[in-house]
């Protein structure tokens, strides 16, 4: 049978979260914003058409928001979160290989069904996520993974395919990609597609038809391999097995502006004790992290500054200690005394990149870590967190969760309905029936 790569999608994944547990959502505008409720990241189509623009500041858009009654939500991650581990959950019924590309987007390797039943397989694979999450999805598919993202894009935007597409036919194939800007193409980034129009190539079909080797000089390995997957070869295989993190960031906006430096080392160890446990969950450890602050673009007439720092630790470890430590460290070396008009400071985080195994890091003659020790250090904070919530037990220096003044607001977010006990609608059915919701 010929190769055949499925990828379903959820449609606007996040307002769609919201709208399973509200029905009074159907049809109407809805937004969900970033962290911090700064600006939309999700919309749905009736949001779409008032003008909404993905990524634009919420400031800008509130009186609008207000005007035309649009829902908006703050991020609720963790619905979001089990939301696609539902999803998935039902796409492995149909697929025994499925690669989790995104929180709202898998492939599933279809090669095992015949041609003929592929589509009748996506469709009831759209009804049953339907019914058993209440989540509405596209499903595109094609010989290769790039076309599945484009069939999925045709599935999307022409409503008369019934959220399926299939572009396993070359004929068929050849005629949608007429018709298509390459701007649609999965991997045409912003520099590509200036670079390609200066080409003259427009259309799907254009790119398809350029040849491979010269494209190369102006499109790097990446480009070429889009124009063989665009001709029905495969390049990209699907990864069932997630490939290991190679990098970690843990950067938040504050809700209010730090202009003092105690309150910004709170920060960044507050979000040293984050990366600690996302290391620790995966195994893993770190030598250096990245220490950055800035001040907002959008406070014009504010002083302007911007801070990034590498600082490197003795040796590599996933201890929240070693990396507050770090963290404060980087703080220190950089933060100037204020003037007579401070630096208000809106956003702070750590990355780290080179990730290894704690366990394959190489140790120092002198003067090492007891592994032994802070692991079970470590993971009695973790278990303690585990069970009564995050937050629950932090390093001093990273501050109460409930009195950091400068933590993420989600002052519209949705109750955690599928795992948050106390958040789940309660039904009284004493006297007349009613519904109530508990504060969250």
């Amino acid at each position: 049978m010929s190769r055949a790569i499925a990828l379903i999608d959820g449609n606007s994944f996040y307002c769609s979260c919201e709208r399973v547990f509200d029905p009074k959502l159907t049809g109407v505008p809805v937004i969900v914003l970033s962290n911090n409720d700064g600006c939309a990241i999700a919309r749905t189509a009736e949001a779409k058409a008032l003008g909404i623009r993905m990524g634009e500041p919420f400031f800008k858009i509130r009186d609008l928001c207000r005007q035309k009654n649009v829902r908006v939500f703050s991020s609720n991650y963790a619905l979001y979160g089990d939301m696609s581990a539902r999803a998935n959950t039902v796409y492995r019924q149909f697929a025994l290989d499925v690669e989790i590309y995104s929180i709202d987007e898998s492939f599933l390797d279809l090669s095992d069904v015949r041609e003929r039943d592929r589509v009748a397989l996506a469709r009831d694979l759209r009804s049953t996520v339907r019914q058993w999450t209440g989540l509405p999805t596209c499903v595109g598919i094609g010989p290769t993974k790039t076309l599945a993202k484009l069939a999925n894009h045709i599935a999307k935007t022409v409503p008369e395919l019934g959220g399926v597409c299939d572009l396993s036919d070359e004929v068929e194939r050849a005629a949608w990609m007429v018709g298509i800007s390459v701007g649609e193409v999965w991997g045409i980034g912003r520099a590509s597609l200036a670079r390609l129009e200066a080409m003259g190539v427009d259309t799907v079909a254009d790119l398809r038809d350029l040849d491979p080797r010269p494209a190369r000089q102006s499109l790097t390995v990446v480009g070429e391999r889009i124009i063989h997957e665009l001709r029905g070869r495969a390049c990209l295989p699907l990864e069932i097995v997630p490939a290991r993190r190679k990098g970690c960031a843990v950067t938040r906006s504050f809700s209010a502006r730090i202009t003092e430096r105690a309150v910004l080392e709170q920060a960044v160890a507050a979000h040293a004790t984050r990366l600690g446990e996302k290391l620790r969950r995966d195994g893993l450890a770190v030598s250096a992290v990245t220490v950055f602050y800035h001040t907002s673009e959008h406070d014009r007439g504010d002083p302007m500054r911007s801070i990034s720092k590498v600082v490197h630790l003795p040796e590599a470890t996933n201890d929240t200690r070693h990396l507050i430590d770090a963290a404060i460290r980087g703080v220190a070396m950089t933060w100037r005394e204020q003037g007579p008009t401070p630096w208000r400071y809106s956003k702070a985080g750590l990355v780290t990149t080179d990730l290894v195994p704690l366990d394959e890091a190489p140790r120092p003659l002198f003067d090492a870590h007891d592994r032994q020790r802070s692991g079970k250090l470590m993971a009695a904070m973790d278990a303690c967190n585990s069970r009564f919530g995050r937050g629950a037990v932090v390093p001093a220096r990273a501050g109460l969760v409930e009195k950091r003044t400068w933590s993420t607001k989600f002052e519209m977010r949705s109750p955690r309905y599928t795992t948050r006990l106390h958040e789940i609608p309660a039904v009284s059915a004493i006297g007349e029936a009613a519904i109530r919701r508990p504060a969250s």
